[in-house]
């Protein structure tokens, strides 16, 4: 495992920790020695992370840490950057600029030499004036599931027969290229995919509904699993 690899790693575990580890419990979870701990240990700290105790007691990370440069590799950064590109380009209007100052943020702390293969990355993922309604249905049908509030459609199927439907929406899902809204529909007493682009009017509603084991978003996509499985 490359020296990098290794920070990371070890930054990663004592991150994911509320009390303090032991050099000797690290070395064991890493499968490395108690001298290169020691080492790597003082290496985060030299690099900026604030990791408190000392040999024979334990390490814990202290607060207001922040991720060193070297906590990106190259296509862990790419990851992200295409993740935002993805985001601002595909999802709600306020969504799309949290992506955008995300990601002004996590390039601050990237080394130049990783900044300057993100520039030459080839991935291209243009914003179309065209598609800003269905940005802003996603910003609506986004709002409906994280409160949880019943909507009122009008949503035209594949064979375009209009219909007036009362929805609860779970989720939202990208099926290649188009998404769809999750919902439990009233009209059929199931679950059912909508497109975004087939709603023609949506409502939110001062009614809510509550999920449930039988009824949720976890619950739509293991029955998907289990019958593809």
């Amino acid at each position: 495992m490359k020296k990098a690899e290794r920070l990371f790693s070890l930054f990663t575990l004592l991150a994911s920790r509320r009390t303090a580890i032991t050099a000797e419990a690290i070395a064991d979870v890493m499968e490395t020695s108690i001298r290169t701990v020691y080492r790597d240990i003082r290496s985060l700290q030299i690099a900026g992370v604030n990791v408190e105790g000392e040999p024979g007691i334990g390490y814990l990370l202290g607060r207001q840490n922040q991720l060193a440069p070297l906590m990106f590799t190259p296509e862990e950064a790419l990851a992200l950057l295409v993740g935002s590109q993805m985001t601002q380009a595909f999802t709600d209007p306020s969504l799309a600029l949290a992506a955008q100052k995300a990601t002004d943020k996590f390039k601050a702390v990237l080394p130049e030499s990783t900044k300057l293969l993100l520039e030459r990355q080839p991935y291209c993922i243009p914003i179309f004036e065209e598609d800003a309604p269905y940005r802003e249905t996603h910003a609506l049908l986004r709002k409906a599931c994280e409160v949880q509030f019943k909507i009122a459609v009008t949503y035209q199927d594949q064979q375009g027969q209009t219909s007036e439907r009362i929805l609860w929406p779970l989720g939202i899902i990208g099926w290649f290229g188009k998404w769809t809204l999750l919902a439990w529909c009233e009209l059929r007493n199931n679950y059912r995919n909508f497109r975004f682009d087939r709603f023609s009017d949506i409502q939110l509603t001062d009614q809510s509904f509550t999920t449930s084991a039988q009824c949720s978003l976890k619950h739509f996509l293991s029955t998907v699993c289990d019958s593809y499985g």
